[in-house]
């Protein structure tokens, strides 16, 4: 075992009673098992197998404080701190470093749609029929999650219902000193209904946070879901997520991750598709400069027939900045009739930043249309003279390039106001300005 896992292992187990008085009590009926699956768990380490530039180990290596005792830190406001998206109205809630809030604007979604805090929930048959279910205790960072989660946020839309505007949910650190924040978060959306989701990650301060994220999402039969998360944190943040998602037939899934500004990121994506027409939208894209690491792995089980998948991710990589991208498409036996497609696609800006990426596909059915591409290169330089001889400066013709690079994933979002305003902060990044909220006094520095 790791020195990393081991302190977290002995953390719970020298604080046990705490950590499981201050914590909703569903949560602890997986504990134990998340601890038994610790032990003898290796971190994947730089160079191992769709690891080529992570290394887990090192990541989890610093000793962040927990807030065993889940005592409120958030230094904030509801009132006083907004995220909104201009012209975009939504149900808006937050968690601050672990603490869930709702704002003035919570439980306006329509519909009976709810979104709750584990402690408190009103629907604990439908937290216990489905927490765990997705999220597999063998990926390590997940088993630690759930060993220490003592809260979490339950999005739920009951069997038909239609949220009639977006929910956003705000992830923000504010501590004084450094922090681990374990978050939680299940969606369920049951047959026929349909939801849009928007996730937002910031910081604030000069301290070192990790966030340790996983995130289960249920999708009924004929139900849509849309999931955006969006981070803008800084260059001392840490974010490790799992993002688990199920798929039953007929259902139509949009997920789309955007890293704008960031420290070091490891997102995992693993959709098992269980039922027949479906439909699976995966998308993201990163831009990294300074010494920032982004880091994507993918996953989509095709565990059923007559279903579709598209999946493309992006990078615009600057400085001495890391990318990676490890994607796999898996076709089960039994289920002919797929269309998947998984492209990557890279710009790298700089001859200092680094790019690893790994496209898969594994086949064990005939009668599919399955293809994977992947590419690394710079901006065409017989582009960039042509704009340059229309009188376009080489900053700004690069510029334009690099969004209309970034322009398909955009594209792909299925809110329009959002992705106006996805435009915009992607023309700020690539500019080198400040990334800001009209409506909010948080700021995250120009960082190229």
């Amino acid at each position: 075992m790791s020195n990393s896992l081991k302190q977290y292992i002995e953390l719970h187990d020298s604080n046990l009673d705490a950590i499981t008085a201050h914590s909703a009590p569903q949560l602890n009926t997986l504990r134990k098992e998340a601890r038994q699956a610790l032990e003898g768990a290796v971190l994947p380490r730089k160079g191992s197998d769709d690891y080529e530039a992570t290394d887990l180990d090192a990541v989890l290596a610093p000793d962040y404080g927990v807030n065993i005792n889940h005592v409120d830190l958030s230094r904030e406001s509801t009132t006083k701190f907004r995220c909104e998206v201009p012209n975009l109205s939504t149900c808006l809630y937050y968690v601050f470093n672990d603490t869930f809030r709702p704002s003035s604007t919570a439980g306006k979604s329509g519909d009976n749609a709810s979104v709750e805090s584990f402690q408190t929930t009103k629907h604990p048959d439908v937290f216990a029929k489905h927490y765990g279910t997705v999220a597999s205790l063998s990926n390590p960072c997940t088993a630690l999650n759930t060993m220490l989660a003592q809260d979490g946020v339950l999005i739920y839309v009951p069997k038909g219902s239609h949220t009639t505007r977006p929910i956003q949910l705000i992830n923000v650190f504010d501590a004084d000193a450094r922090l681990m924040a374990v978050r939680r978060v299940l969606i369920v959306v049951e047959d026929e209904a349909q939801a849009k989701v928007l996730v937002c990650d910031h910081t604030k301060g000069d301290r070192q946070y990790l966030s340790l994220e996983t995130v289960e999402v249920i999708v009924g039969r004929n139900a849509k879901l849309d999931y955006y998360h969006m981070e803008e944190s800084d260059g001392r943040t840490t974010r490790l997520s799992q993002l688990w998602v199920r798929q039953e037939e007929g259902s139509n899934v949009l997920i789309d991750g955007i890293t704008l500004t960031n420290g070091y990121t490891r997102n995992d994506y693993r959709i098992d598709v269980d039922g027949e027409h479906c439909d699976t939208q995966l998308l993201g894209m990163a831009i990294a400069s300074g010494e920032q690491h982004v880091d994507n792995y993918t996953l989509i089980n095709h565990n059923a027939p007559r279903c579709q998948s598209n999946e493309m991710f992006k990078y615009v990589l600057n400085d001495n900045s890391i990318g990676a991208f490890a994607g796999k498409i898996l076709v089960k036996p039994g289920c002919p009739k797929i269309d998947a497609y998984q492209g990557n696609r890279n710009i790298v800006a700089s001859p200092t930043a680094r790019m690893h990426t790994k496209p898969q596909l594994e086949i064990y059915t005939d009668d599919v249309k399955c293809s994977h591409g992947a590419t690394v290169g710079q901006l065409d330089q017989d582009a960039l003279f042509y704009m340059q001889t229309r009188g376009i400066s080489l900053p700004v013709a690069q510029k334009l390039l690099m969004q209309a690079f970034m322009s398909d994933v955009i594209d792909g979002v299925r809110l329009d106001t959002l992705r106006d305003r996805l435009r915009h902060l992607v023309e700020m990044r690539l500019s080198g300005d400040a990334l800001i909220c009209e409506s909010c006094e948080l700021k995250v520095g120009s960082i190229n």
